[in-house]
Protein backbone atom coordinates (compact mmCIF):
# COMPACT_ATOMS: atom_id res chain seq x y z
CA UNK A 1 0.00 0.00 0.00
CA UNK A 2 1.53 3.05 -1.19
CA UNK A 3 1.49 5.95 1.74
CA UNK A 4 -1.11 7.55 -0.28
CA UNK A 5 -3.23 5.22 -0.19
CA UNK A 6 -2.87 4.53 3.36
CA UNK A 7 -3.68 7.94 3.92
CA UNK A 8 -7.03 7.63 2.48
CA UNK A 9 -7.72 4.70 4.50
CA UNK A 10 -7.03 6.12 7.81
CA UNK A 11 -9.14 9.35 6.37
CA UNK A 12 -11.73 6.74 5.99
CA UNK A 13 -11.88 5.66 9.44
CA UNK A 14 -11.68 9.05 10.91
CA UNK A 15 -8.60 8.35 12.73
CA UNK A 16 -5.95 10.03 10.75
CA UNK A 17 -3.22 7.80 12.28
CA UNK A 18 -0.56 8.45 9.50
CA UNK A 19 -1.38 11.69 8.73
CA UNK A 20 -2.17 15.54 10.55
CA UNK A 21 -5.58 15.64 11.38
CA UNK A 22 -7.76 17.98 9.38
CA UNK A 23 -9.99 21.31 10.51
CA UNK A 24 -13.04 19.20 9.74
CA UNK A 25 -12.15 16.61 12.20
CA UNK A 26 -11.11 18.79 15.08
CA UNK A 27 -12.73 18.74 18.19
CA UNK A 28 -14.37 21.21 20.63
CA UNK A 29 -12.99 21.34 24.38
CA UNK A 30 -15.81 19.70 25.77
CA UNK A 31 -14.82 16.65 24.19
CA UNK A 32 -11.29 17.00 26.07
CA UNK A 33 -12.78 18.19 29.27
CA UNK A 34 -15.28 15.03 29.80
CA UNK A 35 -12.38 12.48 28.42
CA UNK A 36 -9.48 13.48 31.12
CA UNK A 37 -12.09 14.10 34.16
CA UNK A 38 -13.48 10.55 32.94
CA UNK A 39 -9.73 9.07 32.52
CA UNK A 40 -8.53 9.92 35.82
CA UNK A 41 -11.68 9.84 37.75
CA UNK A 42 -11.15 6.26 37.53
CA UNK A 43 -11.05 2.80 39.53
CA UNK A 44 -7.61 3.13 40.18
CA UNK A 45 -8.39 6.42 42.31
CA UNK A 46 -10.33 4.25 44.74
CA UNK A 47 -6.65 2.25 45.22
CA UNK A 48 -4.28 4.83 45.33
CA UNK A 49 -5.73 7.09 47.89
CA UNK A 50 -5.19 4.28 50.45
CA UNK A 51 -2.11 3.07 49.72
CA UNK A 52 -0.77 6.77 50.46
CA UNK A 53 -1.25 5.42 54.06
CA UNK A 54 -0.66 1.86 53.13
CA UNK A 55 3.03 1.98 52.02
CA UNK A 56 4.03 5.41 52.69
CA UNK A 57 1.75 6.52 56.12
CA UNK A 58 1.93 10.08 54.57
CA UNK A 59 -1.25 11.86 54.81
CA UNK A 60 -3.07 14.95 56.21
CA UNK A 61 -1.67 18.28 54.68
CA UNK A 62 1.49 16.85 53.44
CA UNK A 63 -0.31 15.25 51.66
CA UNK A 64 -3.06 17.77 50.58
CA UNK A 65 -0.65 20.04 50.14
CA UNK A 66 1.01 17.32 47.68
CA UNK A 67 -1.53 16.48 45.48
CA UNK A 68 -2.29 20.00 44.61
CA UNK A 69 0.43 21.46 44.22
CA UNK A 70 1.92 17.58 41.76
CA UNK A 71 -1.65 17.89 40.19
CA UNK A 72 -0.93 22.04 39.09
CA UNK A 73 2.57 20.43 37.88
CA UNK A 74 0.89 18.00 35.44
CA UNK A 75 -1.49 20.43 33.96
CA UNK A 76 0.74 22.66 32.99
CA UNK A 77 2.80 20.40 31.50
CA UNK A 78 -0.01 19.37 29.46
CA UNK A 79 -1.18 22.60 28.48
CA UNK A 80 2.64 24.15 27.74
CA UNK A 81 4.74 21.40 26.77
CA UNK A 82 2.19 18.48 25.03
CA UNK A 83 -0.59 20.64 23.92
CA UNK A 84 1.49 23.51 21.58
CA UNK A 85 3.17 20.33 19.64
CA UNK A 86 -0.15 18.46 19.34
CA UNK A 87 -2.16 21.45 17.98
CA UNK A 88 0.80 22.36 15.47
CA UNK A 89 2.04 19.17 13.61
CA UNK A 90 -1.21 17.07 14.64
CA UNK A 91 0.46 13.75 14.18
CA UNK A 92 0.05 10.92 16.47
CA UNK A 93 2.88 9.91 18.48
CA UNK A 94 4.12 7.28 16.78
CA UNK A 95 4.03 8.59 13.39
CA UNK A 96 6.15 12.08 14.43
CA UNK A 97 8.49 9.77 16.10
CA UNK A 98 8.95 7.70 13.06
CA UNK A 99 9.93 10.86 11.48
CA UNK A 100 12.61 11.70 13.55
CA UNK A 101 14.40 8.11 15.32
CA UNK A 102 13.25 6.15 12.01
CA UNK A 103 10.85 2.88 11.82
CA UNK A 104 13.21 0.30 13.48
CA UNK A 105 13.81 2.51 16.49
CA UNK A 106 10.04 3.22 16.56
CA UNK A 107 8.83 -0.83 16.81
CA UNK A 108 11.31 -0.36 19.79
CA UNK A 109 9.53 2.25 21.73
CA UNK A 110 6.36 0.79 20.55
CA UNK A 111 6.80 -2.43 22.22
CA UNK A 112 7.85 -0.74 25.34
CA UNK A 113 4.59 1.69 25.18
CA UNK A 114 2.30 -0.65 24.44
CA UNK A 115 3.25 -3.05 27.02
CA UNK A 116 3.58 -0.92 29.83
CA UNK A 117 0.29 1.01 28.85
CA UNK A 118 -1.71 -2.46 28.97
CA UNK A 119 -0.19 -3.45 31.97
CA UNK A 120 -1.91 -0.28 33.23
CA UNK A 121 -5.01 -0.61 31.72
CA UNK A 122 -5.26 -3.75 33.08
CA UNK A 123 -4.72 -2.78 37.17
CA UNK A 124 -8.03 -0.81 36.05
CA UNK A 125 -9.60 -4.03 34.93
CA UNK A 126 -8.80 -5.44 38.31
CA UNK A 127 -10.35 -2.14 40.03
CA UNK A 128 -13.51 -2.81 37.99
CA UNK A 129 -13.84 -6.37 38.80
CA UNK A 130 -13.34 -6.07 42.78
CA UNK A 131 -16.59 -4.44 42.75
CA UNK A 132 -18.70 -8.16 42.04
CA UNK A 133 -17.26 -9.39 45.04
CA UNK A 134 -19.88 -7.96 47.76
CA UNK A 135 -22.76 -9.98 45.36
CA UNK A 136 -21.20 -12.49 43.82
CA UNK A 137 -20.19 -15.07 46.15
CA UNK A 138 -18.73 -17.40 43.51
CA UNK A 139 -16.02 -14.68 43.03
CA UNK A 140 -13.40 -14.61 45.59
CA UNK A 141 -12.26 -11.31 46.73
CA UNK A 142 -8.88 -9.69 46.53
CA UNK A 143 -7.24 -6.93 49.27
CA UNK A 144 -4.13 -5.03 49.10
CA UNK A 145 -1.95 -7.70 49.75
CA UNK A 146 -3.10 -10.20 46.98
CA UNK A 147 -1.33 -11.23 44.12
CA UNK A 148 -2.41 -13.88 42.37
CA UNK A 149 -6.11 -14.61 40.47
CA UNK A 150 -8.11 -15.71 43.57
CA UNK A 151 -10.16 -18.21 41.54
CA UNK A 152 -11.33 -19.48 38.30
CA UNK A 153 -14.08 -17.20 38.39
CA UNK A 154 -12.58 -14.00 39.19
CA UNK A 155 -10.46 -14.68 36.03
CA UNK A 156 -13.60 -15.15 33.95
CA UNK A 157 -14.87 -11.92 35.73
CA UNK A 158 -11.73 -10.21 34.41
CA UNK A 159 -12.36 -11.54 31.01
CA UNK A 160 -15.77 -10.34 30.54
CA UNK A 161 -14.84 -6.71 31.64
CA UNK A 162 -11.46 -6.77 29.17
CA UNK A 163 -13.77 -8.11 26.35
CA UNK A 164 -16.13 -5.11 27.40
CA UNK A 165 -13.40 -2.52 27.48
CA UNK A 166 -11.59 -3.29 24.14
CA UNK A 167 -15.03 -3.23 22.26
CA UNK A 168 -15.29 0.57 23.12
CA UNK A 169 -11.69 1.04 22.03
CA UNK A 170 -12.11 -0.17 18.50
CA UNK A 171 -14.57 2.21 17.74
CA UNK A 172 -12.18 4.82 18.44
CA UNK A 173 -11.55 8.16 20.11
CA UNK A 174 -14.96 9.26 19.32
CA UNK A 175 -16.72 6.86 21.46
CA UNK A 176 -13.21 7.05 24.08
CA UNK A 177 -14.68 10.42 24.25
CA UNK A 178 -18.56 10.04 24.70
CA UNK A 179 -18.35 7.49 27.43
CA UNK A 180 -15.47 9.51 29.78
CA UNK A 181 -18.21 12.62 29.17
CA UNK A 182 -21.24 10.97 30.08
CA UNK A 183 -20.09 8.57 32.94
CA UNK A 184 -17.31 11.57 34.85
CA UNK A 185 -20.01 14.24 36.92
CA UNK A 186 -21.76 10.68 37.92
CA UNK A 187 -18.49 9.07 39.06
CA UNK A 188 -17.27 12.10 41.17
CA UNK A 189 -20.44 12.41 42.79
CA UNK A 190 -20.02 8.99 44.14
CA UNK A 191 -16.49 9.55 44.96
CA UNK A 192 -17.63 12.79 47.26
CA UNK A 193 -20.49 10.97 48.60
CA UNK A 194 -18.60 7.90 49.75
CA UNK A 195 -16.40 10.76 51.72
CA UNK A 196 -19.59 12.14 53.46
CA UNK A 197 -20.60 8.89 54.72
CA UNK A 198 -17.08 8.01 55.86
CA UNK A 199 -16.38 11.51 57.70
CA UNK A 200 -19.87 10.52 58.88
CA UNK A 201 -18.98 7.33 60.25
CA UNK A 202 -16.01 8.86 61.65
CA UNK A 203 -17.88 11.89 63.40
CA UNK A 204 -16.01 14.62 62.36
CA UNK A 205 -15.74 17.25 59.58
CA UNK A 206 -12.15 17.88 59.51
CA UNK A 207 -10.60 15.97 56.54
CA UNK A 208 -7.21 17.21 57.51
CA UNK A 209 -7.03 15.55 60.96
CA UNK A 210 -9.11 12.09 59.46
CA UNK A 211 -6.38 11.66 57.24
CA UNK A 212 -3.49 12.35 59.71
CA UNK A 213 -2.32 8.73 60.81
CA UNK A 214 -1.99 8.05 64.18
CA UNK A 215 1.56 9.23 65.70
CA UNK A 216 3.10 5.65 66.08
CA UNK A 217 3.11 5.45 61.76
CA UNK A 218 6.00 5.87 60.62
CA UNK A 219 6.44 8.04 57.53
CA UNK A 220 8.22 6.57 55.04
CA UNK A 221 7.58 8.83 52.39
CA UNK A 222 6.93 12.51 52.58
CA UNK A 223 6.05 16.27 50.78
CA UNK A 224 7.78 15.23 47.71
CA UNK A 225 7.35 12.13 47.03
CA UNK A 226 3.79 12.88 46.93
CA UNK A 227 4.14 16.30 44.93
CA UNK A 228 6.78 13.88 41.80
CA UNK A 229 4.53 11.28 42.12
CA UNK A 230 1.09 13.24 41.68
CA UNK A 231 3.40 15.22 38.95
CA UNK A 232 4.49 12.45 36.83
CA UNK A 233 2.34 9.22 37.36
CA UNK A 234 1.26 10.31 34.00
CA UNK A 235 4.58 11.70 32.76
CA UNK A 236 4.25 9.33 29.44
CA UNK A 237 1.38 11.12 28.21
CA UNK A 238 2.20 14.60 28.89
CA UNK A 239 5.91 15.60 29.13
CA UNK A 240 6.28 11.37 27.40
CA UNK A 241 3.89 12.95 24.73
CA UNK A 242 1.75 10.20 24.43
CA UNK A 243 -1.09 12.41 24.30
CA UNK A 244 -0.22 14.05 21.19
CA UNK A 245 -2.60 11.37 19.78
CA UNK A 246 -5.73 12.90 21.01
CA UNK A 247 -4.87 16.09 21.87
CA UNK A 248 -4.00 16.27 17.94
CA UNK A 249 -7.70 16.44 17.05
CA UNK A 250 -8.37 19.64 19.89
CA UNK A 251 -8.85 23.07 18.09
CA UNK A 252 -5.88 24.97 20.09
CA UNK A 253 -2.92 24.43 22.70
CA UNK A 254 -5.71 25.83 25.14
CA UNK A 255 -7.57 22.07 25.47
CA UNK A 256 -4.42 21.35 27.51
CA UNK A 257 -6.10 23.39 30.45
CA UNK A 258 -8.60 20.10 30.16
CA UNK A 259 -6.57 17.66 31.96
CA UNK A 260 -7.10 19.62 35.34
CA UNK A 261 -10.86 18.06 34.84
CA UNK A 262 -8.77 14.81 35.57
CA UNK A 263 -6.54 16.19 37.96
CA UNK A 264 -8.23 18.20 40.72
CA UNK A 265 -10.93 15.81 40.79
CA UNK A 266 -9.85 12.34 39.72
CA UNK A 267 -5.77 12.97 41.29
CA UNK A 268 -6.38 15.04 44.19
CA UNK A 269 -9.83 15.41 45.13
CA UNK A 270 -10.91 11.26 44.71
CA UNK A 271 -7.63 10.09 45.95
CA UNK A 272 -8.33 11.84 49.16
CA UNK A 273 -11.76 10.44 49.19
CA UNK A 274 -10.59 6.76 48.44
CA UNK A 275 -8.03 7.56 51.45
CA UNK A 276 -11.13 7.88 53.65
CA UNK A 277 -12.12 4.71 53.14
CA UNK A 278 -8.90 2.91 54.48
CA UNK A 279 -9.17 5.36 57.31
CA UNK A 280 -12.18 4.14 58.28
CA UNK A 281 -11.61 0.70 58.26
CA UNK A 282 -7.91 1.37 60.19
CA UNK A 283 -9.91 3.13 62.82
CA UNK A 284 -12.55 -0.30 62.64
CA UNK A 285 -9.40 -2.91 63.33
CA UNK A 286 -7.34 -0.88 64.91
CA UNK A 287 -5.05 0.51 62.48
CA UNK A 288 -4.18 0.96 58.80
CA UNK A 289 -1.81 -1.93 58.84
CA UNK A 290 -4.35 -4.61 59.85
CA UNK A 291 -6.81 -2.53 56.93
CA UNK A 292 -5.36 -3.84 54.11
CA UNK A 293 -6.90 -7.77 54.38
CA UNK A 294 -10.09 -5.78 53.60
CA UNK A 295 -11.31 -6.15 49.92
CA UNK A 296 -11.57 -2.57 48.03
CA UNK A 297 -15.04 -3.44 47.28
CA UNK A 298 -15.69 -4.58 50.28
CA UNK A 299 -15.20 -0.87 51.49
CA UNK A 300 -17.00 0.99 49.06
CA UNK A 301 -20.10 -1.01 49.42
CA UNK A 302 -19.68 -0.65 53.16
CA UNK A 303 -20.07 3.36 52.22
CA UNK A 304 -22.38 3.76 49.55
CA UNK A 305 -23.64 0.29 48.13
CA UNK A 306 -24.47 -0.58 44.85
CA UNK A 307 -23.99 2.90 43.42
CA UNK A 308 -20.89 3.01 44.24
CA UNK A 309 -19.89 -0.79 43.08
CA UNK A 310 -21.31 0.80 40.07
CA UNK A 311 -19.01 3.27 40.15
CA UNK A 312 -16.29 1.13 40.56
CA UNK A 313 -16.61 -0.61 37.55
CA UNK A 314 -17.53 2.24 35.48
CA UNK A 315 -14.34 4.18 36.59
CA UNK A 316 -12.24 1.28 35.78
CA UNK A 317 -14.21 1.30 32.48
CA UNK A 318 -13.59 4.79 31.07
CA UNK A 319 -9.90 5.15 32.27
CA UNK A 320 -8.61 1.29 30.63
CA UNK A 321 -10.55 3.13 27.10
CA UNK A 322 -8.29 5.94 26.16
CA UNK A 323 -5.13 3.82 27.43
CA UNK A 324 -6.48 0.34 25.38
CA UNK A 325 -7.13 2.98 22.76
CA UNK A 326 -3.28 4.40 22.93
CA UNK A 327 -2.01 1.06 23.43
CA UNK A 328 -3.82 0.22 20.45
CA UNK A 329 -2.28 3.18 18.27
CA UNK A 330 1.27 1.62 19.58
CA UNK A 331 0.66 -1.74 18.26
CA UNK A 332 -0.61 -0.72 14.97
CA UNK A 333 2.77 1.30 14.26
CA UNK A 334 4.41 -1.97 15.27
CA UNK A 335 1.65 -4.18 13.22
CA UNK A 336 0.77 -1.59 10.43
CA UNK A 337 -0.98 -4.66 8.70
CA UNK A 338 -2.91 -5.39 11.24
CA UNK A 339 -5.04 -1.81 10.95
CA UNK A 340 -6.51 0.15 14.06
CA UNK A 341 -9.24 -2.44 15.14
CA UNK A 342 -6.63 -5.65 15.24
CA UNK A 343 -4.05 -3.73 17.06
CA UNK A 344 -6.82 -2.60 19.45
CA UNK A 345 -7.83 -6.44 20.16
CA UNK A 346 -4.06 -7.29 20.61
CA UNK A 347 -3.95 -4.66 23.14
CA UNK A 348 -6.95 -5.95 24.58
CA UNK A 349 -5.72 -9.45 25.30
CA UNK A 350 -2.39 -8.33 26.86
CA UNK A 351 -4.93 -6.20 29.57
CA UNK A 352 -6.94 -9.06 30.20
CA UNK A 353 -3.60 -10.83 31.16
CA UNK A 354 -2.31 -8.47 33.35
CA UNK A 355 -5.50 -7.51 34.82
CA UNK A 356 -5.93 -11.69 36.13
CA UNK A 357 -2.71 -11.11 38.31
CA UNK A 358 -3.60 -8.29 41.01
CA UNK A 359 -0.10 -7.62 41.89
CA UNK A 360 0.05 -5.03 39.23
CA UNK A 361 -2.85 -2.80 40.69
CA UNK A 362 -1.46 -3.30 44.11
CA UNK A 363 1.89 -1.67 43.22
CA UNK A 364 0.71 1.12 41.66
CA UNK A 365 2.84 3.95 43.35
CA UNK A 366 5.94 2.31 41.97
CA UNK A 367 4.71 1.25 38.67
CA UNK A 368 3.93 4.68 37.66
CA UNK A 369 6.77 5.74 38.17
CA UNK A 370 8.59 2.94 36.40
CA UNK A 371 6.44 3.23 33.13
CA UNK A 372 6.40 7.42 32.70
CA UNK A 373 10.28 7.20 33.66
CA UNK A 374 10.77 4.51 30.93
CA UNK A 375 8.51 6.49 28.07
CA UNK A 376 9.17 10.45 29.26
CA UNK A 377 12.93 10.93 28.14
CA UNK A 378 10.98 10.18 24.04
CA UNK A 379 8.97 12.99 24.71
CA UNK A 380 12.09 15.17 25.65
CA UNK A 381 14.04 14.27 22.14
CA UNK A 382 10.42 14.81 20.11
CA UNK A 383 10.35 18.48 22.10
CA UNK A 384 14.09 19.21 21.08
CA UNK A 385 13.77 17.95 17.78
CA UNK A 386 10.30 20.40 17.26
CA UNK A 387 11.24 23.37 19.36
CA UNK A 388 15.12 23.35 18.95
CA UNK A 389 16.69 21.86 15.65
CA UNK A 390 16.47 24.58 13.22
CA UNK A 391 17.92 26.69 16.24
CA UNK A 392 20.79 24.33 17.34
CA UNK A 393 21.76 23.73 13.89
CA UNK A 394 20.56 20.05 13.25
CA UNK A 395 17.64 18.68 11.25
CA UNK A 396 14.38 18.11 12.34
CA UNK A 397 12.46 14.89 11.64
CA UNK A 398 15.99 13.29 11.16
CA UNK A 399 15.36 10.04 9.78
CA UNK A 400 12.52 11.54 7.19
CA UNK A 401 15.38 14.16 6.07
CA UNK A 402 18.10 11.20 6.18
CA UNK A 403 16.15 8.06 4.82
CA UNK A 404 17.52 6.44 7.91
CA UNK A 405 15.58 3.74 9.96
CA UNK A 406 17.40 4.01 12.67
CA UNK A 407 18.40 7.27 14.32
CA UNK A 408 21.77 6.21 16.56
CA UNK A 409 21.63 9.20 18.35
CA UNK A 410 17.81 8.85 19.59
CA UNK A 411 18.44 5.81 20.81
CA UNK A 412 21.23 6.76 22.75
CA UNK A 413 20.05 9.75 24.21
CA UNK A 414 16.91 7.79 25.28
CA UNK A 415 19.17 4.68 26.24
CA UNK A 416 21.62 6.37 28.83
CA UNK A 417 19.16 8.26 31.20
CA UNK A 418 17.06 5.50 31.07
CA UNK A 419 19.90 2.84 32.53
CA UNK A 420 21.11 5.50 34.63
CA UNK A 421 17.78 5.85 36.39
CA UNK A 422 17.32 1.85 36.42
CA UNK A 423 20.61 1.37 37.86
CA UNK A 424 19.11 4.21 40.99
CA UNK A 425 16.09 2.63 41.52
CA UNK A 426 17.19 -1.13 41.62
CA UNK A 427 20.18 -0.54 43.48
CA UNK A 428 19.83 2.26 45.64
CA UNK A 429 16.03 2.21 46.12
CA UNK A 430 15.19 5.67 44.71
CA UNK A 431 11.59 6.01 43.96
CA UNK A 432 10.67 6.42 40.71
CA UNK A 433 8.89 9.74 40.43
CA UNK A 434 11.61 11.13 41.71
CA UNK A 435 14.05 10.20 38.40
CA UNK A 436 11.48 11.00 35.80
CA UNK A 437 12.49 14.97 35.44
CA UNK A 438 16.39 13.93 35.66
CA UNK A 439 15.91 11.44 32.89
CA UNK A 440 13.58 13.72 30.96
CA UNK A 441 16.08 16.81 31.29
CA UNK A 442 18.73 14.29 30.04
CA UNK A 443 17.33 12.94 27.03
CA UNK A 444 16.66 16.15 25.71
CA UNK A 445 19.91 17.71 26.75
CA UNK A 446 22.05 14.51 25.49
CA UNK A 447 20.31 14.78 21.71
CA UNK A 448 21.16 17.93 21.42
CA UNK A 449 24.76 17.59 22.09
CA UNK A 450 25.37 14.24 20.11
CA UNK A 451 23.18 15.46 17.23
CA UNK A 452 25.71 18.56 17.28
CA UNK A 453 28.94 16.09 17.42
CA UNK A 454 27.23 13.48 14.96
CA UNK A 455 26.47 16.51 12.00
CA UNK A 456 30.12 17.82 12.83
CA UNK A 457 31.62 14.45 12.35
CA UNK A 458 29.85 13.29 8.79
CA UNK A 459 30.36 17.08 7.87
CA UNK A 460 34.51 16.91 8.32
Amino acid sequence: MTEEQENDATSAGGEYEREAVPAKAQKGHGAFWGMYAGEHTAGTEFLIGPLFLINWGVGGMTLILGLILGNLAAVLSWRYITAPIATRARFTLYHQLEKITGRSLVNIYNIANGVLFCFLAGSMITVSATAFGPFMKSVEEVNFTTSMPPNLTWCVLVVLIGVAMTFVAMKGYGLVARVGKIAAPWMFLIFLSSAFVILGKLDTTDVVAALTPAKDVVATKGFWAVFFFAWFCNAAMHVGMADLSVLRFAKNSNAGWASSSGMFLGHCVAWLCAALLLVYWGKQMGSNELAKSVSLGTMVNDAVGIPGLICVVIAGWTTANPTLYRAGLAFQGLFPSLGRVGATVLAGTLCIIAGLFPKFAMTLLDFVGIYGTILAPVGAILFVDFWLSKRCGFPGFWAEKTGSSFNVVAFTSWLLPVAVGAYFYKVQGVFPSYMTLPVWISAGLLYVILAKCFLKTSQS
